[in-house]
């Protein structure tokens, strides 16, 4: 309990304690203490860290400066998600009852005061619906309001508004204006940029020390541009990613970039050993299911693959549902020049798999096919699905016009890329073990253990992206039989069905996002994002499971004690 404490002080450190945006209470019943327990204990408590004590002094004295700017960015998405939760939480810690307590739990698992693994369900009274725009645009307007307006726009200025750094406000004679995020959240990334400095200074690895510089730098220039780029070459044992990042949280447009930190150590060996397979990506690219005009020839320089052990996850990092890995960064321009890293978190994972997986293959797989589930291929299979974001097609012609996947699928772009990672994650396993790059064994544990994760996944609510996308992909291999439902309700693949299977929704994905076709992005997500009745029976056999876990951040709290 000790690091849950020191998380919300310095998470109420970072925050601006504002007055906060008026309150629309809400006719429903929500949870009592009894019930809330029963919600939290979705979320396994597991102590996330590393063993720190073989870095040099400096580079502990740095690490620990690094912990302290990830909780200034716990603070910002507090902010980011919605206007009132600063308040919210002055008034959490404040309530010293029992109902107050489990509140305040279950507020910081959820960045809020909304059930992120039920419809974004409110549990504290008095609080409006969560604002599917969050925070980035004002309270009161409307999506097509703001749409409007950024249309109207012109060249930088639509780019601005549009972008990933910028804030949507009022302006002060009617109408809306774009904010930097260097201006909106001024004082908190002050902050942030002194502790980089003082981590940069601190540490002896160059390529450590050019990144905290240059991103201190981006948080009060707002040009992430340089630091993106410094971290894409960080070559050091402290593998820190701070900043603003995924856009998952922006439900109106997937455009603004929600702050978060994974302050990590490097994990050298496995590193070393899953690297090998960023060089076939190129093989890959070159035999995806598309037309050839769709596929890129030249993907890049080879993009860097990292295989690390968080110290402290924080923000949008550590909101509901753990990050088991992630695929950065997001700027196109970036992409284009450098590709994306793609870094895995061993340790999250390993808790995942123990405490989440395993139980939950013994209820939703036949006997025979539980013993298939195995970590290698779960860890495998999330790695492979980072690396196949960075592949298929990202920079289009659409319309007439040279734009992105992003821009074109809108709302409907991240539980579609999700989706298409995930199954082309399986189409490019199958292709490497057929070329003789990875073992047979995988073959048969992957399948069963991408089934079994699917249950995983779906409990994550069908009101985010991978939710949506392992349901959009569970739905339609059910149809295609390559999965089946057995007399006694538990799944099973059939191995005869699930390789074809596999390649033609990775051809239907993929094809879809070269085209841009929203259209038939958005028929695809309401016809298949549902949850059956054979697999509601099976979720209602995983009671008692936990959906996820909730990391407590031990060696974090002891870095900064010392």
């Amino acid at each position: 309990m000790r690091s849950s404490t020191c998380a919300v002080v310095l998470a109420v450190a970072a925050v601006v304690v504002a007055a906060g945006a008026p309150v629309t209470p809400q006719e429903v019943n929500v949870p009592d203490q009894a019930a809330l327990d029963a919600l939290a204990r979705q979320f396994a408590p597991v102590e996330i860290g590393a063993d720190v004590s073989a870095l040099p002094a400096s580079e502990r004295q740095a690490l620990a400066r690094l912990v302290e700017a990830g909780w200034v960015m716990d603070g910002l998405f507090l902010r980011q998600v919605w206007a009132g939760n600063p308040a919210l939480l002055q008034q959490l810690l404040a309530d010293p009852t029992a109902l107050g307590k489990a509140r305040l739990r279950y507020f910081l698992i959820n960045k809020g005061p909304w059930d992120r693994l039920d419809h974004n369900r409110p549990f504290v009274p008095g609080v409006p619906p969560k604002p599917e725009g969050a925070n980035f645009y004002p309270a009161g307007s409307t999506k097509a309001e703001v749409e409007t307006w950024m249309q109207r726009l012109s060249g930088e200025a639509r780019g601005e508004a549009a972008g990933f750094f910028t804030t949507i406000r009022r302006a002060p004679g009617g109408g809306f204006q774009a904010v930097p995020y260097s201006v909106e959240y001024q004082g908190e990334l002050a902050r942030a940029a002194a502790l980089l400095r003082e981590a940069a200074a601190s540490t002896a690895q160059p390529t450590l020390k050019r990144f905290l510089e240059t991103r201190a730098d981006a948080f009060l220039s707002n040009d992430y541009y340089e630091s993106d780029v410094a971290w894409m070459e960080l070559d050091a044992s402290i593998e820190p990613t701070i900043g603003p990042y995924e856009v998952y949280e922006d439900e109106w447009f997937n455009a603004k970039a929600a702050f978060e930190a994974f302050i990590t150590l490097r994990d050298e060996a496995e590193s070393a050993k899953l690297a090998r397979l960023g060089g076939e990506l190129q093989d890959i690219e070159n035999h995806l299911p598309i037309a050839p005009a769709f596929r890129n020839p030249k993907l890049g320089s080879l993009a860097p693959i990292r295989v690390v052990n968080v110290v402290l996850a924080a923000g949008d990092g550590n909101r509901g549902v753990q990050t088991a890995a992630f695929n950065l960064p997001n700027d196109e321009r970036v992409v284009r020049e450098k590709g994306a890293k793609r870094v895995m978190l061993r340790n999250v994972q390993e808790a995942k798999f123990k405490l989440v997986l395993v139980p939950i293959s013994g209820r939703v797989l036949a006997p025979a096919d539980r013993q298939r589930v195995t970590f290698d291929a779960f860890f495998t299979h999330i790695l492979m699905h980072e690396l196949m974001h960075g592949l298929g097609p990202h920079q289009i012609t659409a319309g007439g016009e040279q734009t992105t996947v992003r821009a074109r699928l809108k709302e409907t772009y991240s539980a579609i890329e999700e989706a298409k990672a995930d199954v082309s994650g399986l189409f490019a396993l199958q292709y490497l073990i057929d070329k003789g790059v990875l073992d047979k064994a995988l073959q048969p544990t992957m399948y069963e253990t991408f089934l079994a994760s699917a249950f995983r996944s779906i409990r994550f609510g069908l009101s985010e992206a991978h939710g949506k996308g392992i349901a959009l992909q569970l739905n339609w291999l059910l149809d295609a039989g390559a999965f089946n439902v057995n007399p006694d309700g538990t799944f099973a693949v059939d191995h005869a069905r699930i390789k074809d299977a596999v390649t033609r929704l990775t051809s239907e994905l993929m094809t879809l996002q070269a085209e841009g076709d929203y259209g038939k992005a958005d028929a695809l997500l309401k016809r298949l994002v549902v949850l059956r009745p054979e697999v509601q029976k099976a979720l209602d056999r995983l009671s008692g499971i936990p959906v996820d876990i909730e990391p407590r951040f031990e060696s974090a709290r002891r870095l900064l004690e010392n």
